[in-house]
């Protein structure tokens, strides 16, 4: 369990100071593990100390063709000991893309499900088929989201200094729901989901808190504007900015999270959104493996 032995201390970076005596940090979560970067390590820790702890020696998993994590998930599982099963949402194409041969050089054995079929991933009698299948299995849901992830995440606010917002990208919200855990009422956390329509998420957010026995203290809010059309689309206007940002803070980011919370957060800049002597903090969340699949399929180069 190496893998997860790191203390969990990431930088936190100064990215700008802007008009109205307001400041902007990153929390450099990217820099946590060169294979399980960012929230995808949080949420695996504790996950994957459980599985080793109860004796199981097999994880099952969900995720599309570009998933961070199932990537994670794949090359953590080796290092714990773990055998690892990836249920793929569509067909698999092949040659298989950048994330999935990777997956399946670490041993991630593969399973294309149908969209239908994928959609019944939280169904218990749809996951206890796939255990009777594939064995006795610990089953990780999809993006990893699940009470001992929160765990993980709540460990993201450990050693910081006090911000007035923490910006946090969103796919499954867990994340967002981790910090939620670990903040003040005199914090506020401030989602930008991935997905197009993104408001689903809110009561997601709220029953898995309620799951962990959480009641957050820190005011949250979901803004929606900066999806780019959905999950993993992208635009121009998103890939000049990325570029630009690189190479301005020599930073890269992540098309489908971390670029789009940050191309929201200048807007909202622009905007006037924060108040005057804030302090601001955004998670960099990592997902940087996700990178040259984007760039084959859009035919683009952000690197």
């Amino acid at each position: 369990m190496k893998i997860f032995e790191h203390p969990g201390q990431t930088p936190v970076q100064l990215i700008d100071r802007y008009e109205g005596n307001i400041e902007l940090f990153m929390k450099r979560e990217d820099l946590i593990h060169p294979l399980v970067s960012g929230n995808k390590w949080r949420k695996l820790k504790y996950n994957m100390i459980e599985a080793h702890t109860l004796g199981y020696n097999r994880i099952i998993t969900f995720g599309g063709a570009f998933s961070n994590h199932v990537h994670a998930t794949a090359a953590a599982g080796p290092a714990c000991g773990l055998e690892t099963i990836g249920i793929i949402r569509g067909d698999i194409v092949e040659p298989l893309n950048p994330t999935l041969r990777q997956a399946s050089e670490w041993g991630m054995k593969l399973v294309a499900v149908t969209r239908e079929e994928y959609r019944m991933r939280s169904d218990p009698e749809f996951q206890a088929e796939l255990k009777k299948r594939f064995g006795n299995c610990y089953l990780i849901p999809e993006g990893g989201t699940n009470v001992l992830a929160l765990k993980g995440c709540a460990e993201i606010t450990i050693g910081t200094e006090k911000y007035d917002y923490w910006c946090v990208s969103c796919g499954t919200g867990g994340t967002l729901a981790g910090l939620l855990t670990g903040l003040g009422p005199d914090e506020t956390v401030l989602g930008f989901p991935a997905l197009k329509g993104g408001l689903f998420l809110k009561e997601e957010i709220k029953q898995v808190l309620n799951l962990a026995g959480v009641s957050s203290r820190a005011r949250w809010e979901l803004i929606t504007d900066y999806h780019f059309g959905g999950y993993a689309k992208i635009s121009k206007e998103l890939v000049d900015f990325m570029v630009d940002f690189r190479k301005h803070y020599q930073i890269l980011l992540d098309p489908i999270y971390t670029g789009k919370m940050m191309f929201g957060i200048a807007d909202l800049l622009k905007q006037g959104f924060f108040r005057e002597n804030s302090r601001i903090l955004a998670i960099h969340t990592g997902g940087l493996q996700g990178i040259t699949g984007i760039e084959k399929k859009y035919g683009i180069n952000i690197k």
